[in-house]
């Protein structure tokens, strides 16, 4: 009883497919509460999948998802709402709303799951933005700001509604590797000031282990290995070296770019993909 209470998020047995495309093939994983977990693994591995799984965003074929115990993974759309509260999500490529300032970007889930008043709002976004090393930037527009500005103000907006749950999709992709860095530092700082439970994907080994205060390693659709940074720096499991080691000989086999081009249907997938990042 002690350890099942101990466990924020539990995914169990999660499958999830698009035509003949089977993702998740049975994804079992549990993350501590206050834990930091990072799920690595190769680009089309299903890491994006299973994150929007867990945020409600998708709905697996099979399996379940339990958050602070209770299931979620059959919620209809009004419990998942209240649900996603206690989530914040910092998305890819952050999902900013180009019309909007950056204080209202931030604000975006305030306005709409509470009732402050627009000056409330515009008050704790103010203060979510200094959180994250940014002041007097609340009127500019997104297109005004870098790559790292823009991840900043999209981490900003995930912390705003004060969740108990931050999760990462590939939060230093886009970026150099001096931003990667401030990025991977602000990730661990907001863990430590804000006690939040979080979970990161990448395929940036430097950041995993970093950021990660436990590592799991998803390959053909189910977690192979979870163990600490230097457990998995000293992993024998050929399928982990190889990757961590980014090497391109060994059991995964490298993909023709071309095979990676999609089809129609998975054309109208990917747009449905981006106005859930919206959501």
């Amino acid at each position: 009883m002690e350890r099942e209470s101990s466990i924020k998020i539990r995914v169990t047995n999660l499958h999830k497919s698009f035509g003949e495309n089977h993702v998740l093939r049975g994804v079992d994983l549990e993350v501590h509460r206050g834990e930091s977990m990072v799920v690595i693994g190769g680009s089309g591995s299903g890491k994006t999948v299973l994150i929007k799984c867990i945020i409600g965003l998708m709905q697996p074929d099979e399996g379940k998802i339990y958050v602070n115990g209770f299931e979620i993974s059959n919620l209809n759309e009004k419990e998942m709402n209240e649900v996603r509260k206690k989530f914040g999500m910092l998305f890819q490529w952050g999902a900013l709303f180009d019309s909007m300032t950056v204080w209202e970007n931030v604000g975006f889930g305030l306005r709409h799951q509470t009732h402050l008043k627009e000056e409330d709002i515009r008050r704790i976004a103010s203060e979510k933005l200094a959180l994250v090393g940014l002041k007097n930037v609340e009127d500019l527009m997104p297109s005004e700001l870098s790559g790292g500005m823009r991840k900043r103000v999209s981490l900003a907006r995930a912390i705003a509604i004060e969740p108990e749950i931050l999760l990462y999709d590939e939060p230093t992709t886009g970026i150099d590797p001096i931003m990667a860095d401030a990025i991977n530092e602000l990730i661990v700082e907001m863990r430590e000031k804000l006690n939040v439970t979080s979970v990161a994907i990448t395929h940036d080994m430097k950041s995993a282990y970093k950021i990660g205060d436990r590592i799991a390693m998803l390959y053909q659709g189910k977690i192979i290995e979870v163990g600490t940074p230097d457990e998995i720096k000293n992993s024998t499991n050929s399928i982990v070296r190889q990757f961590i080691e980014g090497r391109s000989e060994g059991p995964i086999k490298v993909v023709d770019p071309s095979l990676l081009v999609m089809r129609p249907q998975e054309n109208g997938h990917a747009e449905k993909e981006r106005r859930d990042e919206r959501k």
